[in-house]
This record gives structure tokens, sequence and C-alpha cells, in this order.
């Protein structure tokens, strides 16, 4: 059992945040499918999502039970199966969207590259807490460009271009806690820029188009920028104070796609307005600053490296996702953390929040 003293020192803040996010999340994925999809499955979406979401506080509540220390002595072990499962999607893997994504295990689709951006904050932690403050050269990054390379290769084949960006965000966010000198974070930079033109040579044409018709969708209107346009009219169209729920006629009327996953947030600006969007982003601005300071209040460096990874992983799928949804960022199918519908993107997402809460519940030594 818990101790009790443990249990005080749990942070009520991200606790009340999180829970809020997901009920708001629930109440907006009914919004956006409940008439485009059968009259005996119009809750199914809110339903599962419920579901899930009392089940992974179920999972969080056991983690509490165990010293987020732990994480370290299986991380290797979840490093070995991550590449197994990245492994197995190119081999048995199902496709949706022009991607090759998802696992089929009886009525769940699940997305191995969800879980694998947990388990490389995990990884990476493990590795960077034994090299804390010795990134002094090149020559001592190299190996963790490699160990982060193999993982970041396997997603960006399937292609999922924008898991690969979380992998880069996560691992910039990393090295920089754990010393690396900002004249090597440049220097890593400008290899990368340079590199740029290799990398957009290996991209899918419809990656490429998603990349440049954000700069004007209406080179492509009924194709590459049509989500775009969709997107910028609804959140245009709700203004102030919205248009209410179940009363968006971009969402309602299915002019705006994918509109319970990646973009959700359009159906917020849509039927909230501007401001139900802001009460939104202002609970993840709070969120995001909790996990700061419990990156702080760590007690030692595997867990500050732990919360700095969740942290960075958050922070980039906020800022990307809402970006996408006003047309200020390219299309890349980041969803909205706890608040898209996917049961993959919701488990890692409360999961992290779960290695957040036991890191702050355990930031000082229990005396007896």
């Amino acid at each position: 059992m818990l101790n009790r003293r443990l249990l005080r020192n749990l942070d009520g803040v991200t606790i009340v945040v999180t829970a809020v996010i997901i009920l708001i999340s629930l109440m907006i994925i009914g919004s956006a499918t409940h008439i485009n999809t059968p009259s005996e499955e119009r809750y199914w979406y809110v339903q599962r999502q419920g579901l899930f979401a009392l089940a992974n506080v179920f999972i969080i509540f056991v983690m509490l039970h165990f010293d987020y220390k732990s994480l370290s002595k299986v991380a290797n072990i979840l490093y070995g199966i991550n590449l197994v499962m990245l492994l197995a999607v190119m081999v048995m893997g199902h496709s949706a969207l022009g991607a090759q994504r998802w696992i089929q295990i009886g009525p769940i689709s699940l997305q191995p590259s969800e879980f694998s951006k947990l388990i490389m904050i995990i990884s990476l932690a493990n590795l960077l807490d034994k090299k804390y403050g010795k990134l002094n050269s090149f020559k001592d990054i190299v190996p963790i460009f490699i160990y982060l390379g193999v993982p970041f290769l396997l997603v960006l084949k399937q292609p999922d271009l924008g898991t690969s960006l979380v992998f880069l965000a996560i691992f910039f966010g990393m090295i920089f806690i754990a010393g690396i000198p900002v004249k090597h974070l440049m220097g890593i930079f400008g290899v990368g820029l340079a590199f740029m033109p290799v990398f957009w040579h290996f991209l899918k044409d419809y990656q490429k188009k998603r990349l440049t018709v954000f700069l004007d969708p209406n080179v492509d209107p009924l194709g590459s920028g049509y989500h775009i346009i969709q997107s910028k009219i609804a959140i245009g169209s709700g203004m102030l104070f919205g248009k209410g729920l179940f009363g968006g006629t971009q969402s309602q009327l299915n002019f705006l796609p994918e509109n319970h996953t990646d973009f959700i947030f359009a159906v917020i600006g849509e039927e909230l307005g501007f401001i139900g969007a802001a009460i939104i982003l202002l609970l993840y601005f709070i969120l995001l600053y909790r996990a700061i300071k419990i990156a702080g209040a760590a007690r030692d460096n595997f867990g500050t490296l732990l919360a700095v990874g969740i942290t960075s992983m958050l922070t980039f799928h906020v800022l990307v996702n809402v970006g996408m949804t006003a047309g200020i960022m390219p299309v890349t199918g980041i969803p909205l953390p706890l608040m898209s519908y996917g049961v993959s993107s919701l488990t890692t997402n409360m999961v992290s929040i779960g290695i957040l809460l036991n890191i702050y519940m355990r930031r000082q030594k229990i005396m007896f």
C-alpha cells in the first residue's frame, strides 16, 4: 500500500487539470461524432475514450505504488520491446491514410509509434543519467544519436513524420538538460539544416505537399490544402463565444476531416469560440508549467530527465497541433494531448502524467 505521507505529496493541480481536459475532450468528441455515425453507434467514440481513460486511471494508480527509479532497471528491455513493436508494424501492420502504423489486436487498433515516444523518454533518461554533465564533445554525443536513430528511422519508414519530429523534440530537450554545451547544440542544428535537402528527398509525395501547402493552401484547395482551409474556416466562424456544442457547421456537416482526432481543436474553436479555445490553452499552459516545476523538484537526475522528456513531448504536441489547425504549421498528423480521440495516444499521455505524479510524489525522502 502507498504511504499516506507519499499520497499527500501528490500534485493536485496536475490531477485536476488533466481530469478537466479529458472531460472536455469527451464532450467535444461527442459533439464531433454524433452526426457522422449511425444512431446505434452515436456515442461509441465517447464511450470507448471514456472507458480507456478509466482504465488508464487504474494503471496510474498501480504505477504510483512503485518508485519511478525502477524504470531505469527495465529501460534497456523497454528499448528492445520498442524495436520489436516497430519492426512488427512493418511486417504485420495495417495501413490507413497512406501510412502503415497500426497493429490490430482483437477489436483494438494500436499504434506502436505512440508508445515508442514514452519508451524513448525512459530509455534516453537512463542513458543520459549515466552521462549527465559529461557531454563535452561530439564524440560523447554520437552513441546517443545512434541510440535514438534506430527507432527514429523505423518510425520514419512507416512513414510517420509527426512522431519522428516528436523524437527530435524529446532528444533536444533532454540533452540540453543533460548538460550539452550550447555550441555543440547549435552545431547539431547546423548539421540538421545542412541535411534537409537529403531528408526532403526521402519524403513521400503527400508529405512534401503537406509541408509546402500550408504556405498557400489555395494552391491545392481540394487536395492537400483542404484540411487547412476547412480548419481555418471553422476556427474563424466560431468568433468570440462560438456556435455552441453540436452547432458547428464545418464539423457537424462533415466539411472538416478528422474532426475528432487531429483537428479537434478546430471543433473547439468553432463551437466554443475564442473564449473556449483560450481556456483550453490556459489548461495546457498550467499542465506544462506544473511539468516544468516537477522537473525542477525531482530528487535525482533520472527524475529530472524523465520529466523534461515528457514536458518536451507534450509541449511539441500542443504547439504543432494548435499551429496546424490555425494554418501556421504543416499538417503532420500530431494529435492534441489528452484531447484527440485515440486509444494509443490517450494511454501514452496519461501514463506520462502518471510518471510526472510519481516523480513529484517522491521528490523528498520520507523519514520514519
